[in-house]
């Protein structure tokens, strides 16, 4: 890992990390942007990642014949991961040992009998959840709701999707997985609900670690047609189809790593001892830490913290903050302002501007919200007394470095009611995800949280995904609670410095 402002002697120690069989291995993270199928290889006794396909991933609106609303195209997203094992297949003629799933959560396919999709998924941003979410509030508060499952309440959860589903009268009979685990199931395992995915159905109940009987009784659905949750590491079968006529696809395994991809990713960050937080940075910024039992009591409710399932039988404890969706609302208006800002170009340019004057609430609900994020912000500006900033293309350098200020503030702020709530007196804080690369948001993080950052790796999940993968194949694993974090973090160490080394 690198740090900011400084160096770190790692605490993992021991010996070399070699698998004993050299064949490949596969990680698919599924995206809601983009969607990766990435290679694992060993050259010589050393691991070599490469990207081997993307492509993008976008919903869009179908018409009624279709079943309406705003969906994912299932046979696009299966098509272009099929096209990726095939590249890993050429490109591995020592044979693929196991391939692996992750993605974002909440979303889902239905099922009929024979595991064949009834219709494209929905979109979590598609607003049939608004009336949905209403209604399951009747049949149970969103205090209980909150007290039996210590999720967030959000109407993106599954539990309000699956409600609309039951509003319209959709096939009442028909099965549901999220979408890594349908990947999974289509390529031949089992039908499954990995634990840290499940976690964000709003549907698991937080101390049995299993579907809540009575969340799906009193809102009517049928936890028959709910998939059997199991921990993370699970192999779930073995490759079947034409893909596995290849003879690189000989026996290849499944495995059900941490498949949602805030899991993959803290599993991506080589630590052990309890004294770290983590930032995973895009769009959103979750901040948080692992715990070692749920926290949910009233004031952990009252400030929307959630508890989510993690790698080692552990709970990411967190809170969602507003993040790099700040700056992309702001650059695409510029965009339409005739002047196209790069990211990094827009971020070296805030360094040199003046420190702002003033803060911004970036969790303010206004700021949520798509379109005219800069009259958004210099609206919030003016409400505090403030004078507005100038909104053409040549400030767009004084924007960026009051929302990356803010932004730190705000990480600072959250990270010490983490700190209270969770106990923990925290030295180290790890950013991953995408906006890892921000090193001017580092560093005013590090100084507002007086943490030592390190920057992890931008593809923390994939780096999460792998190394649940060799935890599982050296049999490093627990029928109960899957996969130990202490070895998942041994090989995680061991493929962040393959991926910084470029080896």
């Amino acid at each position: 890992m690198i740090a900011v402002g400084g160096s770190h002697e790692h605490e993992l120690h021991g010996k070399a990390m070699v698998p004993a069989d050299a064949r490949a291995s596969i990680a698919v993270d599924l995206g809601a942007e983009s969607c990766r199928v990435s290679l694992l290889r060993w050259v010589e006794g050393k691991p070599v990642i490469s990207l081997v396909e993307r492509f993008g991933n976008a919903p869009r609106e179908v018409g009624p014949e279709a079943g309406g609303g705003l969906r994912w195209d299932l046979a696009r997203i299966v098509e272009g991961l099929d096209a990726g094992l095939l590249k890993c297949a050429a490109l591995a003629p020592e044979g693929i040992r196991s391939i692996a799933v992750d993605g974002w959560a909440v979303d889902y396919v239905r099922v009929d009998a024979e595991g064949t999709p009834l219709a494209d998924p929905f979109c979590y941003r598609d607003e049939r959840g608004i009336e949905a979410e209403k209604l399951v509030y009747e049949r149970c508060s969103p205090d209980h709701l909150r007290e039996l499952t210590g999720v967030q309440l959000i109407r993106i959860n599954t539990l309000y999707q699956l409600y609309a589903d039951k509003l319209v009268g959709t096939e009442p009979g028909a099965s549901w997985m999220n979408l890594p685990e349908y990947v999974l199931s289509r390529w031949g395992g089992d039908r499954v609900g990995e634990y840290t995915n499940a976690t964000h159905t709003q549907l698991v109940d937080l101390y049995k670690k299993d579907w809540c009987k009575e969340i799906f009784d009193a809102t009517g659905l049928d936890i028959s047609r709910a998939p059997r949750i199991v921990p993370p590491g699970t192999i779930v079968g073995r490759l079947k189809g034409a893909l596995a006529e290849l003879p690189q696809f000989a026996n290849t395994a499944l495995i059900a790593p941490a498949c949602h991809d805030t899991a993959s990713a803290i599993a991506g960050i080589p630590a052990l001892r309890g004294d770290w937080a983590y930032i995973s940075s895009g769009t959103w910024s979750l901040v948080g830490t692992l715990v070692e039992q749920p926290r949910n009591g009233t004031a952990e409710r009252e400030e929307n913290f959630t508890n989510l399932g993690a790698v080692g039988d552990r709970i990411c404890f967190h809170k969602n903050v507003n993040g790099m969706w700040l700056i992309k609302q702001c650059t695409d208006a510029w965009a339409a302002k005739g002047r196209v800002w790069d990211v990094a170009e827009l971020v070296a340019a805030s360094e040199k501007v003046a420190k702002p004057e003033g803060l911004l609430d970036v969790d303010q609900p206004d700021l949520m919200l798509a379109g005219r994020m800069l009259e958004r912000i210099n609206a919030q500006r003016v409400s505090k007394g403030l004078d507005a900033l100038d909104e053409g293309v040549d400030a767009a350098p004084v924007f960026a470095s009051l929302i990356f200020h803010s932004l730190a503030a705000r990480y600072a702020e959250v990270l010490a009611r983490i700190a209270l709530h969770s106990g923990k007196q925290l030295k180290r804080l790890f950013v991953v995800g995408g906006a890892s690369r921000n090193e001017f948001l580092n560093r005013l993080t590090q100084e507002a949280t007086g943490l030592q950052v390190f920057r992890g790796s931008p593809e923390s999940s994939t780096v999460g995904n792998f190394a649940v993968q060799m935890a599982v194949l050296d049999g490093s694993r627990d029928a109960v609670t899957g996969v130990y974090s202490e070895q998942v973090s041994r090989w995680a160490l061991l493929f962040v410095e393959a991926m910084e080394t470029g080896s």
